[in-house]
């Protein structure tokens, strides 16, 4: 085995080297710099053939390629990007984008080391983080909540479902290959097989059924460590292990009955029987009585009233997916529990023939025109709580008519992005829901009318399409509002705010259902109401006096008022000095200033001129101090 590649060192003179993550026993994957995006970080996996005699480096090329094509394929938001393969000095290597994140895996161990007073583990080599990753209080017991790990399954099943479809079987779940993102805390499926699966090519090059040596024990199902066979279904073992690792905090070992070989994992959990029914299932020891797909978990939880809507899964253009015949597991329902492999469309067909072509692009582009015609009219009415959709019919037997103008041509997709606009109504306490379908060059951008402090809740239920929420001065609303499937805040002041929706990389179309929710703003907590006289003073701040300081005795039988002159656009600031007292600030006219009512300090700009009234008020008698100034 080669020895790792020094720190510092610069490869295809662009990826400069930091240190090792993760060492393996067929990989290692560096930290590097990508010098060409501006010194970004990215993770460097260098592939290490396997020494046996049938290994060359040719061989290792053309596998690794194969292999690499499958992962630029992958196109989701829970998977770390694929960037390039290169070769130097007879060395493999692939990069793929870096997840800053806490795995799972140590996620636990923070738990078990805050339940024993001790200092957390250090983060995964995989993805490390410079703060905390914001989750629930850590229980009594030193593990995960079944909030939290109903939570991963949501929102990794619907990964699992993705990559099935695409021919793809993870092969190593465990909590260590899961990464919770630290920027928006949704969980990241890392490791994928695919190298491991290159290894296996070469070690066994003449094996007719693909087998796999992958797998940690204790957490690959029976079939893939005897056997080496895997399906969906032994990513959906491996993931339920992991749950129930998370919800006890024990190793699988300590969890299995050794006589009977069953899974003995209930009495070290708190968990609901609906939840341990559905992961129960999923460690089924023959792979036929499992779930035979993620999609069969989702929907056993949605029956289950733990989860919101399906989303549809999207398969990556210009593959095709089948089921593998070899090695279904017996007694799998309709072929489910078989790897699905990619396979690309072949044979003898109409498309052979350029006839055929010319009339459906014919066709394809009247309905083109008359899509576009349907999508814009829809996108730009007005809001009623009902979406209209006018629908085409076209009989598939029938062919156009032939007409006097000239027929249209089938055109590409606009290389430039269409962008459209929709204006909602969405009132506070009310629920509005929102569904479409997004080509992959459109954006939309939903328009909402919010308030200060008003509490926006935005939640897509498809995973092919992402939201960014941006404030009515165009930006970010928060660091947690860019391209992400739900998001939660307070708007920071009054104005139009606009949820983005566009698709995910590498999807011709996705269908979406967003939904939204916006709740009023809280009721500020009542001041002290004053119930006796006022003692009215007059305050002079002249021009150059850095500030005053106003001390006196107030009570609720006689209150201190201070009349306060200012121009407008002046900053007027008020804090209270060692005291319980409250201060309340009304504006010229007598009416309360924004926030401005029972508190101990105020600071802002004036809007208008005239004498602003400054109330001291106490439940009891109080001697007070209270710093004020007015400054251009």
């Amino acid at each position: 085995m080669e020895p790792p590649i020094a720190s510092g060192t610069i490869l295809q003179n662009r990826y400069h080297l930091l240190r090792v993550l993760d060492q393996g026993e067929f990989n290692r994957t560096y930290l590097v710099e990508d010098q060409g995006r501006f010194n970004e970080p990215c993770a460097l996996k260098e592939f290490i053939p396997p020494q046996t005699e049938t290994n060359n480096l040719d061989k290792s090329r053309q596998l690794f390629q194969q292999e690499a094509g499958i992962l630029y394929k992958i196109e989701h938001p829970q998977i770390p990007q694929f960037r390039a393969t290169f070769e130097e000095e007879g060395r493999l290597f692939l990069v793929r984008d870096y997840v800053e994140g806490k795995t799972y895996g140590d996620l636990l161990e923070q738990r078990k080391a805050l339940l024993n007073q001790s200092e957390p583990l250090s983060s995964h080599p995989d993805g490390e983080v410079q703060s905390p990753v914001p989750l629930a209080s850590p229980t009594k017991l030193g593990v995960l909540s079944e909030t939290e790990v109903r939570q991963l399954l949501q929102q990794s099943l619907p990964v699992l479902d993705y990559i099935h479809s695409q021919g793809i079987i993870h092969r190593d779940i465990t909590p260590d290959n899961i990464i919770m993102r630290e920027t928006d805390s949704i969980p990241v499926l890392i490791n994928l097989g695919v190298v491991q699966e290159l290894a296996t090519r070469l070690q066994l090059p003449d094996t007719p059924t693909p087998t796999t040596s992958i797998g940690k024990s204790g957490y690959a199902p029976r079939e893939q460590i005897q056997t080496g066979q895997v399906y969906p279904s032994s990513d959906l073992y491996s993931l339920a292990v992991t749950c129930i690792v998370l919800l006890t905090g024990k190793e699988p070992e300590e969890l299995v009955d050794d006589t009977n070989l069953t899974w003995n994992w209930r009495p070290s959990a708190r968990v609901s029987d609906e939840l341990a029914e559905i992961l129960n299932r999923m460690l089924s020891y023959q792979p036929s009585d499992r779930y035979q797909s993620a999609r069969e978990v989702l929907y056993a939880f949605q029956a289950s009233g733990l989860t919101p809507q399906l989303p549809k899964r999207k398969p990556i253009p210009g593959t095709t997916v089948a089921s593998a015949q070899r090695g279904t597991p017996r007694g799998a329902r309709g072929g489910e529990g078989s790897e699905p492999v990619m396979s690309q469309a072949t044979g003898n067909s109409i498309w052979n023939s350029p006839w055929p072509l010319l009339g459906i692009a014919t066709g394809l582009a009247v309905l083109a025109g008359i899509g576009s015609w349907v999508w814009v009219s829809n996108v730009n009415q007005q809001d009623t709580g009902k979406s209209p959709s006018p629908k085409v019919s076209v009989s598939p037997s029938s062919s156009p008519s032939p007409t006097p103008t000239p027929t249209p041509s089938a055109s590409p997709i606009p290389s430039k992005p269409q962008i459209y606009s929709q204006r909602l109504q969405l009132a506070a306490g009310k629920t509005l829901s929102k569904s479409r379908n997004l080509k992959a060059n459109h954006t939309i951008n939903y328009i909402i009318q919010g308030k200060q402090d008003q509490t926006l809740k935005a939640y897509l239920s498809d995973e092919g399409v992402l939201m960014t929420v941006l404030g009515p001065d165009g930006k970010l609303v928060d660091n947690r509002a860019k391209r992400v499937r739900q998001w939660e805040g307070k708007f920071p002041f009054t104005g139009n705010y606009t949820v983005q929706l566009s698709p995910v990389k590498g999807l011709p179309n996705s269908d979406y259902q967003l939904g939204l929710r916006l709740t009023e703003a809280p009721l500020p907590k009542p001041s002290p109401k004053p119930t006796g006289e006022y003692e009215i003073k007059r305050v002079n701040l002249l021009q150059g006096t850095k500030g005053l300081r106003l001390v006196g005795r107030t009570s609720p039988q006689k209150i201190q008022r201070y009349l306060v002159k200012a121009k407008q656009g002046q900053q007027l600031k008020l804090e209270v000095i060692e005291s319980d007292v409250a201060l309340t600030i009304r504006y010229p006219n007598g009416k309360l200033v924004e926030k401005a009512s029972g508190v101990q300090r105020w600071q802002g700009k004036l809007p208008i001129a005239g004498e602003y009234i400054v109330d001291v008020i106490a439940k009891q008698e109080r001697n007070f101090a209270v710093d004020i100034s007015l400054t251009d």
